[in-house]
């Protein structure tokens, strides 16, 4: 079967394979100093819909420890939450020493969905657009290491992704009805990113664009950007040695047929047997 040409333009799989590996030998490498160091990281990821931001999350933490870096990913807010200060519910999730914390969307849904959809006052809007600069002013100011990303698709490149996942269903479940109504308010959206920009894209935390027609390339070049504006340096992890087991001469194992063994539905499907991973 003749391999499929790339598109025009477009990064060719094995290049983006063999550095997508190189660079997240760096995100571990990044990590490491973060935990020695306690560095505190915070990277929010913001954008258009379906423009790529969970998949580069993904790329991102695919090889870091959980417990250093973690994916936040609140849900609508609660009756509480709405009661509360509009930061309130995110400084829970900051980092502490030595943790990187990835925002699947942050406060800024409020400069974004919110405004558009009609989810906040415009008291409320404009209070947020005066508060915001302060609060990230705050963090930097205590020592958190705050980017801003924001992904940014064409309109038809958007439509073809949505299209592309209802035919999907392993990942029709990531279409929405807000999502669907971006299409028809694609230019209240755009108002409502410049006139964020204009107020929020401050020299403490500035924002920065990842043009993201192409996935793949935005993926890398998120990623490498990161890792350019991080000042991480190379740490030797510590020397491990695996021990000797010992005879286990005092114990006897109990027959396997008194285990609940879970089907091999493996076996089933043919192939190598010699298969691993």
């Amino acid at each position: 079967m003749a391999k499929k040409k790339p598109t025009p333009g477009r990064i060719r799989k094995a290049e983006y394979n063999a550095e997508l590996r190189r660079l997240q030998t760096e995100l571990v490498a990044m990590q490491e100093w973060v935990r020695e160091s306690g560095a505190r990281i915070v990277v929010i990821f913001e954008g258009r819909d379906a423009a790529g931001k969970g998949s580069a999350i993904k790329r991102v933490t695919e090889y870091l420890n959980p417990r250093i870096a973690r994916i936040v990913a609140l849900p609508v807010p609660t009756d509480r939450e709405r009661g509360q200060w509009y930061f309130q519910r995110y400084i829970e999730h900051l980092p502490s020493t030595g943790e990187i914390v990835l925002m699947d969307r942050s406060w800024y849904n409020r400069a974004g969905v919110e405004r558009v959809m009609g989810y906040c006052s415009p008291d409320e809007y404009r209070r947020f657009l005066h508060q915001a600069p302060l609060f990230e002013r705050m963090l930097v100011e205590d020592g958190i290491l705050l980017v801003k990303y924001w992904f940014s698709v064409s309109d038809h490149e958007q439509e073809a992704r949505f299209r592309s996942r209802l035919k999907d269903p392993m990942r029709r479940w990531k279409l929405s009805e807000t999502d669907l109504l971006s299409i028809t308010k694609w230019v209240d959206y755009s108002k409502a990113k410049d006139e964020m920009f204009v107020h929020t894209d401050i020299a403490e935390a500035p924002w920065w664009v990842v043009e993201s027609e192409d996935k793949l390339a935005a993926r890398l070049n998120m990623i490498n950007h990161l890792l350019s504006i991080v000042p991480y340096e190379h740490r030797e992890p510590p020397r491990v040695s695996i021990p000797h087991r010992p005879q286990g001469a005092d114990y006897e194992r109990p027959p396997r047929e008194l285990n609940r063994t879970v089907p091999d539905h493996a076996a089933t499907l043919g192939g190598d047997s010699d298969a691993s991973g």
